[in-house]
């Protein structure tokens, strides 16, 4: 095996530029990050493998921005796994294709039951791949040769898991589905900016009480805050079941707060000044939140019955009915239409129910051609019928 070293320098980056262009066929790219290490989602390592070119690992902090490497193979295709885990961070740093390949996506389109890289790649090409170092800290640096030949072999086996790929989607009748979900994913909003990102606090439903709802937004901030200026992941510093277990608790003094159990983490003490000075400001401000978060989030579909049992019926009627489309062509339910988009248009129908008026519905909320073409005319016959049988229930009995 190759011993691989890592790209670090202007000049050595803008050779491989050069090598890279001169490569043939699609460019294989993936990326590697930090998730629960670092507070940034920046890459630590990007990998680009290219036929007749090479494989060649860029260090992305050392090397900056890759401004020449984006030009050159812009308009080229562009071959990831799971595209949207990695485009934020090749965008981070000037890189952004025109054309993707993603055989993680085309893999569920297939309706293949495991799409993980390791499992796609061995069943497909026969090669058992490890993933011992997928959730490892890529900010480590130097970066161990075992990580480096790992991350390598991600990459080069990507051209060739696209061709096995692609001619599964042709026997399929699914390549046009496929571009048009490619497509798709480079024009999505994959960073959505949240008007109120504490309420994604995980256990935040449990906390009752609006002025504990404030101490756990003031926890919240603080622990952002700090996590953001030392980079590193929020969780390592306090979990979130410490910050709502604080919430709820409102300890009275300090002291009180350093002697709860479930307040942990390997900053609950060293920062106990800061999360205190946030549970008094929880305490005191005027700025209360309101119990629920604004936007247009719908309520959970479990409340539907009791808010509005036309709309809960609508969304069951539907479902149902994708269920055996999903399963007729072997796509996931999640692909055939996602579970938002039906839930919104089942919430808010068109005031005439038609297929035509369902499929406008529909692509105004974001669903492609075929899933317009694939979903509507069952959605809208589950609404008439569901409708109809709403009617039918409420008839007195003669």
């Amino acid at each position: 095996m190759a011993e691989y070293t890592v790209i670090e320098t202007r000049a050595d980056y803008l050779a491989a530029v050069e090598r890279i262009t001169a490569g043939t066929g699609p460019i294989a790219v993936d990326a590697e990050r930090a998730s629960g290490f670092r507070y940034s989602q920046r890459a630590y390592l990007i990998q680009v493998f290219r036929r007749e070119a090479g494989t060649f690992l860029f260090d992305p902090p050392a090397v900056g921005r890759f401004d020449e490497l984006n030009e050159a193979i812009h308009d080229d295709e562009w071959v990831l796994h799971a595209a949207t885990q990695d485009l934020t961070c090749l965008r981070e740093v000037g890189l952004d294709p025109s054309i993707v390949f993603d055989t993680e996506l085309a893999a569920r389109l297939l309706g293949m039951p495991r799409v993980g890289l390791g499992t796609v790649v061995e069943e497909l090409l026969g090669i058992h791949l490890a993933k011992e170092h997928s959730a490892a800290d890529w900010s480590t640096r130097p970066l161990p040769q075992p990580w480096l030949d790992y991350a390598a072999l991600d990459v080069q086996l990507l051209p060739d898991l696209r061709d096995a790929i692609a001619a599964l989607l042709d026997e399929a009748g699914k390549t046009d589905i496929a571009h048009q979900e490619f497509a798709d994913e480079l024009v999505r909003d994959l960073v959505p900016v949240r008007n109120e990102p504490w309420r994604r606090l995980s256990g935040i439903h449990s906390i009752r009480g609006i002025r504990n709802l404030a101490v756990a937004r003031e926890l919240w901030q603080a622990r952002d805050a700090l996590a953001r200026e030392i980079d590193t992941a929020p969780g390592r510093l306090v979990p979130d079941a410490s910050l709502t277990a604080a919430a709820k608790a409102m300890p009275e003094s300090k002291r009180a707060l350093a002697a709860m159990r479930e307040f942990t983490g390997r900053a609950s003490r060293t920062e106990i000044d800061r999360w205190w000075a946030a549970i008094e400001a929880g305490r005191t401000t005027d700025d209360l939140p309101v119990p629920r978060g604004n936007g247009d989030t719908l309520p959970p579909p479990r409340a539907w019955s009791d808010r509005n049992p036309d709309a809960d019926a609508r969304l069951k009627a539907a479902r149902a009915a994708l269920t055996a489309v999903s399963e007729e062509r072997s796509i996931p339910l999640e692909n055939l239409l996602t579970p938002d988009t039906l839930r919104r248009v089942a919430w808010a129908p068109p005031s005439e129910i038609t297929p035509e008026s369902v499929g406008e519905a529909l692509a105004a909320h974001g669903a492609r051609p075929w899933q317009v073409a694939a979903t509507s005319q069952v959605i809208a016959q589950a609404f008439v019928e569901s409708s109809q049988s709403a009617d039918e229930g409420s008839e007195p009995a003669s």
